[in-house]
């Protein structure tokens, strides 16, 4: 764990308002000015990961020491080619060797991961609109998180 890291999670679909971005804004600059966070860990497959990864890429400019890393919940083995497509728009990726076989938990045990290798959470779950037919992934990794005492920051 490196208490430098920071992870994201969220829904897939957000409401994505100025005021949302300007609070994302704000709290990861305070993390990287008061508590030294110097690396930022994305998965995939959410609007609100997306939004993160846009927001520090922006923040990167002011800060250029950060770095951002893309953890894969696919694709273990990746081409050259996908390697530096990625490497437009993150420092580092990789494909945590743990999750090789959990199949359709791959994303769980790839948040677990993220989760696991940082100190501080930010998080977007909104209760009412969580899915209802299905366990929330976010919900899932949010109860992970607790359970490991990580320093949580709601965006909600």
């Amino acid at each position: 764990m490196n208490k430098h890291t920071c992870c994201f999670f969220g829904h897939r679909k957000i409401n994505e308002t100025e005021e949302l971005k300007a609070k994302l804004t704000k709290i990861i600059e305070k993390l990287i000015v008061e508590k030294q966070v110097n690396t930022f860990l994305f998965g995939s497959k959410s609007r609100f990961n997306s939004l993160c990864q846009e927001t520090v890429t922006q923040i990167k400019e002011k800060y250029p020491h950060i770095k951002r890393v893309y953890v894969r919940g696919e694709y273990p083995y990746i081409s050259e080619s996908y390697k530096s497509y990625l490497l437009e728009s993150y420092e580092d990726t990789y494909y945590p060797e743990k999750i090789l076989n959990s199949g359709r938990a791959s994303y769980v045990e790839r948040n677990y991961e993220m989760i696991d290798n940082s100190n501080y959470c930010i998080v977007y779950y909104d209760e009412q609109n969580a899915p209802t037919t299905r366990r929330s992934g976010t919900k899932i990794a949010l109860d992970y998180a607790i359970k490991k005492c990580k320093n949580i920051i709601s965006v909600l």
